[in-house]
């Protein structure tokens, strides 16, 4: 009887540990930090409203992007299954049919969640718990194309977190112009870091057949594209800066571009190798500039973030 006791308690711990597994939370970072970028843009002050800035971070992090690596695993368990059987679900710490249950259910949760947080909220949450279906379930699985797979994860992770930052620090408010242009901005820049991802699975993407961009294009024209999508949105960014009268946040922002460049040159001598070299310097610099551009919006508003 002891044995048997000791047997249960085991199963119900890996099952809670599978479960906390499909969550991924090393993914929650960019969505939160975008989220983190776009308070501070609305100029309205964020150490006033704790409670608002934690509700938020919650939302973007662990339910509206948990929802999406749930849902992920769930759709890939048959290709899990041949390509990394320990994972939850193929391994069989997590049942198929109770990831689907719990996948629905913490999307239901996660659109729930930002409900309640006020109208915009809400349709930046639905439009981001959309996507994340939109990419890995049938018919559309948008990631099957790098085109359409990468911009899916690129719009929820960056451009509706920011949106949603800001809307929630502007009483339930769509953002103005220049904090929606910034959010864009960044959204597209991100299409270029979802490609250097998929350079650590470039040649399982090619027997598999999926069309991810250095599958199609090969290695150094997807790391060239990458560069290029990276470095535009963030030269617009700069310009824009200098023109709204924050020379010394577009000034800051020109020394990260230049550190980016330097990595970029190392990087595109063999991607394939240095992509994840890269994943730490360069796009560190990238996503130090959001939080510089979202400072600078909150100096014209003349507010200290």
């Amino acid at each position: 009887m002891q044995r048997t006791g000791i047997s249960s308690a085991s199963s119900a711990r890996l099952s809670f540990t599978g479960l906390l597994e499909l969550l991924k939370p090393i993914t929650w970072f960019p969505p939160m930090w975008a989220f983190l970028c776009g308070a501070i843009s609305a100029g309205t002050g964020i150490t006033d409203h704790l409670w608002l800035l934690l509700a938020g971070i919650v939302l973007t992090g662990p339910l509206v992007c948990g929802a999406s690596q749930i849902i992920n695993d769930w759709c890939d368990r048959d290709v899990d299954a041949l390509n990394e059987p320990h994972r939850p679900i193929p391994s069989g710490r997590v049942p198929a049919m109770t990831a689907l249950v719990f996948a629905w259910l913490w999307s239901t949760l996660a659109m729930t969640w930002g409900a309640a947080l006020g109208t915009t909220v809400a349709v930046a949450t639905g439009a981001a718990l959309i996507l994340a279906w939109a990419y890995s379930a049938p018919p559309l699985r948008l990631k099957r194309n790098g085109w359409w797979g990468n911009s899916a994860v690129a719009i929820s992770y960056e451009g509706l977190a920011w949106v949603t930052g800001a809307a929630l620090f502007l009483d339930g408010q769509l953002p103005g112009a220049a904090i929606l242009i910034l959010a864009a901005l960044y959204s597209v820049g991100a299409h270029g870091i979802m490609t250097l991802n998929d350079f650590k699975s470039i040649q399982g993407d090619r027997v598999m057949g999926l069309r991810s961009l250095p599958a199609m294009l090969g290695a150094l024209p997807a790391a060239k594209l990458a560069c290029a999508v990276m470095l535009i949105p963030q030269l617009v960014v700069i310009a824009l800066l200098y023109h709204w009268q924050a020379p010394w946040f577009a000034a800051a922002i020109v020394a990260l571009v230049i550190a980016q460049c330097l990595a970029m040159m190392r990087l595109l001598q063999d991607p394939e190798r240095f992509a994840p070299w890269y994943n730490g310097t360069g796009v560190t610099a990238y996503v130090a500039g959001m939080m510089i551009a979202a400072s600078a919006l909150a100096s014209i508003a003349g507010t200290t973030p």
